[in-house]
């Protein structure tokens, strides 16, 4: 893993990776237990949301200068997975909003000062497709549109969302970081999967943003966001989609862990019905069962290790002055969608290994499940186009797709 897993602390006025960990840890455990509940609410209660808060586990990759503890990427992908293994909607909606202050360090100085102003634990959702409708005024601009699939909307109080800057050169995507008072949720949200995260529609008419609360899609595109000239980590100068797209791949990397530690622990001692074949057998001693197992964690072990290669290696190269280049962007979001594809299928292994026993929705494998497969949906890790963008990029020609 990278230099910060390797770290037992930043500085003594900062937790230890060990200790966010450990807080991640425990915060699992209250999310297994509440896994119906959340899936039944439809999203993360503010309670829990309000334990990650006072767990610190927000900060991690927030700059120092606004009470974070700029961590890298490796500590995030980690501390998400502990709590994803717990429930998946849970550790969907901490990752989304652990991973916006690594993105709005990369806006201008003053919307940072805003954003941070009360609390140095706010929340932003956030919906990156530019579908809002912006027109100049003044010194900003009037924001109208709906923004959907905004993840863990309900307890936010910051909004980043996509659309497109009118400029004299034409119209540029970029993100508005709106406030919530600006904003109304449209409750939408009623999913197979990935229940729990409230991912509703925000929507907003003639809002006014000024013009500093904006960064522009080809800035974040290239490690070049404003933000990088007074929070000088080296971090915040990795090209967005070379590393954001882990807050997705993420809780699939706990949702799988979660899935083969539940199925371990019910297989294990667990004897068949015997209605066809093997009756009264503990299901440990079927081979099937054994291979299942087996598959499972060798797809779990090569997704982390491709993910963790793919963060080392792009930290190493920012931390050493350089630029991410075209291939290397082109092979992380690959890894992203490869790695999301070994994850589905250490799932779907040890699900169907589980039997009819994991059909009741209070089951923790089947929810896994549904869960892993509603997250591997996401346009972001969705593995045909990406790896198509791959290829033209490969032959030369003009890829299709965003890297």
């Amino acid at each position: 893993m990278g230099m910060a897993l390797a770290a037992t602390a930043k500085g003594a006025d900062i937790p230890s990776v060990a200790e966010l960990l450990r807080r991640a840890e425990e915060i699992s455990v209250i999310a297994r237990e509440r896994a119906v509940e959340t899936e039944t609410a439809r999203q993360v209660s503010a309670d829990l949301v309000d334990r990650m808060r006072q767990a610190e586990l927000f900060r991690i990759m927030q700059p120092r200068r606004y009470g974070g503890f700029e961590y890298g990427y490796d500590v995030f992908v980690e501390a998400v997975s502990v709590i994803a293994s717990g429930d998946g909607s849970t550790g969907w909606v901490y990752s989304l909003g652990a991973v916006h202050p690594w993105m709005v360090a990369c806006y201008p100085d003053q919307a940072q000062q805003d954003f941070w102003r009360d609390t140095f634990d706010t929340v932003a959702a956030v919906s990156y497709a530019p579908a809002g409708k912006a027109t100049p005024d003044g010194d900003g601009f009037r924001l109208s549109g709906r923004w959907s699939f905004a993840s863990g909307v309900d307890n936010a109080t910051w909004g980043i969302l996509g659309g497109m800057i009118p400029t004299g050169d034409g119209a540029k995507p970029g993100f508005f970081l709106v406030p919530s008072s600006d904003y109304s949720i449209h409750d939408d949200w009623n999913p197979m999967g990935l229940a729990g995260t409230g991912s509703k529609t925000i929507v907003i008419s003639e809002a006014y943003v000024p013009a500093y609360r904006i960064v522009t899609f080809g800035d974040m595109l290239t490690g070049r966001g404003p933000g990088t000239a007074f929070n000088t980590n080296p971090i915040y100068k990795q090209p967005m989609l070379a590393v954001v797209p882990q807050c997705l791949v993420s809780p699939a990397l706990g949702m799988a862990r979660g899935a083969v530690k539940a199925f371990i622990e019910q297989v294990g001692n667990r004897t068949t019905r015997g209605a066809v074949a093997g009756g009264n057998n503990r299901m440990s001693e079927f081979a099937t069962v054994q291979m299942r197992v087996a598959e499972a964690t060798a797809s779990i072990d090569a997704a982390q290790l491709m993910i963790h290669r793919d963060l080392r290696e792009t930290r190493e190269i920012v931390d050493s002055g350089k630029s991410v280049d075209v291939d290397m962007r082109m092979r992380n979001r690959l890894t992203h969608t490869f790695a999301t594809k070994l994850l589905v299928q250490a799932v779907d292994a040890v699900f169907l290994a589980m039997g009819g026993s994991a059909l009741g929705m209070h089951h923790p494998v089947q929810r896994f499940w549904r869960d892993i497969h509603a997250a591997s949906s996401h346009i972001s890790l969705n593995w045909d186009s990406v790896s198509a963008m791959y290829g033209q990029h490969v032959f030369g020609l003009e890829p299709k797709g965003q890297y």
